[in-house]
């Protein structure tokens, strides 16, 4: 009698075991990561990375996609690959709209697939840009649920304004523009960069989590929003708080300043090829620059966007030595492309 007691219980025990391991299948299945999606994983565990976990430490460099765009041109890829080979231990996380949520642990794996020429780049997270999601917790959350994007006559440009002072006050570290070429380690961990003389640079920067120049410039946003004015929302209002901020230094040469407690960047370190001479990049030169008093180099995409210049493979120009030295990988994929393209294409691939 003792014994079928004994066996009744052993078996109870066993069939509660198989509840709970059930319901705590049921759970992990279920259980929502921090950014409020659901999670279903094949190992029922919560091994998701989120922009958070990458981010963690303040020192990424953040790109962002504002459009729904998931072909990527080569400019774009090349201002990803140059950053991961610059910052190598530096995680480099772009944010895309056209992303769909997180919802796997193998997202990543996903991501990576659409852009091969960027998966040797293990520094390199791709994450989806959510602006409600990076807005939260700032002034500019309440003007993008007020905002109607059909009425603005920049919206691409002023949503990424935007976002950029979203994500590094969130986040905190280097800010890029998708159509930046990296060349060197930027040697501060808080600066701002001068455009020209008189303007700073939105363009490429780098500051602190929760740095109160981030904040200023999140409020003045907000109170003298002026969208339908070019650079109202960028570069004008980066200059109207440095403004605030210090009275702004003059240059010497090819030296920095600093602006109060932050070092002030010359235009020379991401500018030696001002806007007015954007094309210069597109053309052929007798001597190549040798850039040596740059860190990066901004290839002033806007100003392309109705000419269409294109990195020719074969052309010896500019942009093509940059490819070739910054992105040999994006390179070597637009050769590819070129030398496997159908007859009669053109030898172009768009920058």
């Amino acid at each position: 009698m003792a014994n079928i007691i004994n066996n009744v219980n052993i078996l109870a025990f066993l069939v509660l075991l198989t509840v709970l391991g059930l319901f705590s299948g049921f759970y992990f299945m279920h259980t929502k990561d921090s950014i409020g999606h659901f999670i279903f994983t094949e190992d029922k565990t919560l091994n998701v990375l989120i922009p958070a976990d990458v981010l963690s430490e303040g020192n990424g460099v953040i790109l962002l996609e504002i459009t729904e765009r998931m072909t990527l041109p080569p400019l774009v890829l090349c201002s990803l690959e140059s950053a991961a080979r610059v910052y190598p231990e530096r995680p480099v996380a772009f944010f895309m709209k056209g992303l769909p949520d997180i919802n796997s642990t193998d997202y990543q794996t996903q991501a990576r697939r659409k852009f091969p020429s960027l998966s040797p780049y293990e520094n390199i997270y791709f994450f989806p840009l959510r602006m409600d999601e990076l807005y939260a917790g700032t002034p500019l959350l309440d003007w993008y649920k007020k905002v109607n994007p059909k009425k603005e006559r920049y919206w691409i440009h002023v949503s990424s304004d935007g976002l950029r002072f979203a994500s590094t006050w969130k986040y905190g570290g280097l800010y890029l523009d998708a159509d930046v070429i990296s060349m060197q380690p930027i040697p501060h961990e808080n600066f701002l960069a001068a455009e020209t003389l008189s303007v700073c640079s939105s363009s490429v920067f780098e500051l602190n989590r929760h740095h109160n120049f981030t904040w200023k410039c999140m409020e003045d946003f907000v109170k003298n929003y002026k969208g339908e004015v070019w650079g109202y929302q960028g570069p004008s209002l980066f200059t109207r708080i440095m403004k605030q901020w210090c009275v702004l230094p003059p240059f010497k040469n090819t030296e920095d300043v600093t602006c109060g407690n932050i070092p002030y960047l010359n235009p020379q370190r991401f500018y030696p090829i001002p806007w007015g001479a954007w094309k210069r990049y597109y053309e052929v030169w007798e001597e190549l620059p040798s850039f040596n008093n740059s860190y990066s180099l901004h290839l002033w995409n806007y100003m392309n966007r109705k000419n269409e210049k294109m990195v020719v493979v074969g052309s010896n120009t500019l942009v093509e030595h940059l490819f070739q030295r910054y992105c040999p990988t994006t390179y070597a994929s637009i050769l590819n492309v070129t030398f496997h393209r159908k007859p009669h294409s053109p030898l172009i691939s768009r920058a």
